[in-house]
C-alpha cells in the first residue's frame, strides 16, 4: 500500500505511474481527492465542535458553582455531542472509502523499470550458457515424462482433476533432489536461514502481501469456523508475515530467509493456457527467497537475490536469460521485477522460472513491518523482496527437456547425481 500523505502530495506523479502501468488513473484513484477532502473536513469540524463543547462544559461548571442557570449551556453540549458523533461517523465512512481506494492502488514502478504495455516491452538484461544442440527433434516434457514412466497426468486427473500431476520413482526423486539442492545452496553458500512455515494462512497474512482483497479469485479459500483460511500461493505469504506488526533492529538487516513449500493457485483467467504438461498447475512446489532490507540497500539486495536464484541454473548447466519486466507486465505489489527465463528445447521457448522483485515499503506498510534505524527513536518501514529460488517443477521440466538423449533417456546433471543415485533416467512403467 502507498502512503496516504505521499499520494495526496504527489497525485500527478501517481497518475503518471499508473498510466505507465497501462491503467486509467480515474478508474484506480476514483474520487480520491474528494473523499480525502471530505474526510479531513469532517475531522476538522469534529475537533472544532469538541473545543466548543469543552468551553461549554467549563461554563456549565462555573455557572453551577455560582448558582446561575446553565440550561442553555447544557442544551448546547447535548447538541454538540450529537453533531460530533455525526461528524466522527462521517469521518469513519470517508476513512473506509479512502482505505478501499488506497488498497486498490498498485505499487509505483521504480525509475529504472522500462516503460511498456506488454511482455514484448520487457528488456533482456543478460544471458548465461548456450542452448543444447540435438541431432534429433527434442520432445516436450509431457511426452518424455510419460515415455519414461516418471510423470503421470492421467492418474492425477482421476484423483484430483485437471492441472495436477503425479510423479513416479526417479521423477519423484528428482523433484526431492532439486528441492534439497536449492535449499542447501541458499543456506550454506548464500547465507539464507531456512524456514518451514504453515501452508494455511489467515486473511491478514494475505492482505499483508497484497493478495487480498484484489486477487481473491486466484486463491484457494478454506472456510474455517467464522474466519476464512487460505492455501498459500507461494511461501512469500507466510514468510513475509513472520514479522508482521514487529520492529526489527537495523543491525539485523538484511534478513534473508528461504522456504520450501507447496504452492496452490486457482489459475483463474488462465483457461486454455499451458494446458499440456506441468507448466501451470493448481499445486506445485517451490523454494522461495525472501529478504527484509533497509531502504538504502534494497536494490543492491535485489541484484544479490537475483544472482542467488541464477546460480541454481548455472550449477545445473541450464541455459537462461534475465529480463527486466516493463511497467505494463509487473505484478501489483512490485516496484521492480527481474524474470529469470530458462530455455526449454522441447517447446523452443524461454519460460519464466523465477520472478525476483523489490516491493520497497509496499508490503511492509500493509503488514506493519518496521525497523529502528541506528541512533534514532522513530521507526521506518523496511523494504521487502522475494524471488523463486527456484520453482522446482519448472526446473524439473528444464532438466528433462535439456538433457534428453536420442535413446529416450535423460541425463542427470552432475550436481544431482549423488542425491539421485544414478546418472540417468531410463524408461520404466508403473
Amino acid at each position: 500500500m502507498l502512503d496516504l500523505n505521499f499520494v495526496r502530495d504527489n497525485l500527478p506523479l501517481v497518475e503518471e505511474k499508473l498510466r505507465q502501468r497501462g491503467m486509467d488513473p480515474a478508474q484506480v484513484l476514483k474520487d480520491f481527492h474528494n473523499v480525502d477532502a471530505q474526510r479531513r473536513h469532517a475531522i476538522t469540524e469534529a475537533e472544532t465542535m469538541k473545543a466548543r463543547r469543552n468551553r461549554a462544559s467549563e461554563d456549565i461548571a462555573r455557572l453551577k458553582k455560582s448558582g446561575q442557570d446553565a440550561s442553555a449551556q447544557i442544551s448546547e453540549t447535548k447538541e454538540l455531542r450529537e453533531q460530533i458523533q455525526q461528524r466522527e461517523k462521517a469521518a469513519e465512512q470517508f476513512e473506509a472509502s479512502l482505505q478501499d481506494i488506497l488498497t486498490g492502488i498498485p505499487n509505483l514502478p521504480h525509475e529504472s523499470v522500462p516503460v511498456g504495455k506488454t511482455p514484448e516491452d520487457n528488456v533482456e538484461v543478460r544471458r548465461w550458457g548456450t542452448p543444447p544442440q540435438f541431432k534429433f527433434t527434442p520432445k516436450p516434457h509431457w511426452e518424455l515424462g510419460e515415455e519414461l514412466g516418471v510423470l503421470d497426468l492421467e492418474r492425477a486427473t482421476k484423483i484430483s482433476g485437471a492441472r495436477f500431476a503425479v510423479y513416479w520413482d526417479l521423477g519423484a526423486r528428482l523433484e526431492r533432489a532439486l528441492a534439497n539442492f536449492m535449499l542447501d545452496l541458499h543456506t550454506r553458500e548464500h547465507g539464507y536461514t531456512e524456514v518451514l512455515p504453515p501452508y494455511l494462512v489467515n486473511s491478514e497474512s494475505m492482505y499483508g502481501t497484497g493478495n487480498l482483497p484484489k486477487f481473491a479469485s486466484d486463491l484457494f479459500r478454506v472456510p474455517h469456523g467464522e474466519k476464512d483460511m487460505w492455501l498459500i500461493p507461494t511461501a512469500e505469504v507466510p514468510v513475509t508475515n513472520l514479522y508482521r506488526d514487529e520492529v526489527l533492529e537495523a543491525s539485523r538487516l538484511p534478513v534473508s530467509l528461504t522456504a520450501y513449500t507447496p504452492c496452490f493457485r486457482s489459475e483463474a483467467g488462465s483457461y486454455g493456457k499451458d494446458v499440456r504438461g506441468i507448466i501451470r498447475q493448481h499445486q506445485f512446489q517451490k523454494v522461495e527467497l525472501v529478504k527484509f532490507a533497509r531502504p538504502d540497500t534494497s536494490y543492491e539486495q535485489l541484484e544479490k537475490l537475483t544472482h542467488d536464484a541464477e546460480e541454481v541454473l548455472q550449477k545445473l548447466g541450464l541455459h537462461y536469460r534475465v529480463v527486466a519486466l516493463s511497467t505494463g507486465d509487473m505484478g501489483f505489489s512490485s516496484a521492480k521485477t527481474y524474470d529469470i527465463e530458462v530455455w526449454l528445447p522441447g517447446q523452443q521457448l524461454f519460460r519464466e522460472i523465477s520472478s525476483c522483485s523489490n516491493f520497497e515499503s509496499f508490503q511492509a506498510r500493509r503488514a506493519n513491518i518496521r525497523y529502528r534505524p541506528e541512533g534514532k527513536n522513530k521507526t521506518e518501514f523496511v523494504h521487502t523482496l522475494n524471488g523463486s529460488g527456484l520453482a522446482v517443477g519448472r526446473t524439473w521440466v528444464a532438466i528433462v527437456e535439456n538433457f534428453q538423449q536420442a535413446d529416450g533417456s535423460v541425463l542427470i546433471p552432475e550436481a544431482l547425481q549423488a542425491a539421485m543415485g544414478t546418472d540417468r533416467i531410463r524408461p520404466k512403467k508403473f
